[in-house]
């Protein structure tokens, strides 16, 4: 359970962040808008690395997905996958200005910073595949890898959101978040040709 001072910590470095970048945040100014002294900040997290790290743990999809994927059981692969589409979907325009802000980072991060980034990638199509395992256990999924179907899924929402959100500036609003959730998710299910030849 965080602290009522890691939690200001993890709030004002997810503003920061939001704002200038990883780059462009500093500690001092993370603790400044925390309200404690950068010795506090050290002595909770011992570097900018590993609060960053906590940023990403705490408020990306990782935790959402998490909390999601024991309530699935009960649905149908289709219901399931909306849930999930949805949810990253939401989790992504809540996030918009740090996503915007890492995507304009990334290949500038320290080695550190990238590999805090790539685990985060990597524990979210993990916990996704490791559902799909389960539906392959069931015979509810056919024998692919999970992971690539993981990758191909998640794929596929993150290129929606940022071209829509992000490249050309088009929010993406509820309505037709559920049209296009609901064709990924056919296309994604059933693909695209009638029968094979």
């Amino acid at each position: 359970m965080k602290t009522t001072t890691q939690h200001k910590l993890l709030e004002a470095t997810l503003k920061l962040i939001s704002e200038k970048g990883y780059l462009g945040a500093t500690t001092r100014e993370i603790a400044k808008e925390a309200g404690v002294t950068e010795l506090t900040l050290f002595r909770h997290f011992g570097s900018k690395e590993k609060l960053f790290e906590e940023v990403l743990n705490s408020y990306t999809f990782l935790p959402t997905l998490r909390e999601l994927l024991p309530h699935l059981d009960d649905l149908s692969c289709e219901e399931a996958l909306t849930q999930v589409a949805t949810k990253f979907l939401l989790t992504m325009k809540k996030r918009k200005s740090m996503v915007k802000i890492m995507l304009s980072e990334v290949t500038r991060y320290p080695e550190k910073i990238r590999a805090v980034y790539s685990k985060l990638v990597d524990d979210v199509r993990s916990a996704l595949a490791q559902y799909f395992r389960s539906l392959q256990q069931k015979g509810m999924f056919r024998e692919v890898s999970p992971e690539t179907a993981a990758r191909v899924f998640l794929s596929i929402l993150f290129a929606y959101f940022r071209n829509e959100e992000i490249v050309r500036g088009q929010e993406i609003t509820r309505a037709k978040m559920q049209k296009n959730v609901r064709e990924f998710v056919d296309i994604f299910m059933y693909g695209t040709v009638n029968s094979r030849q």
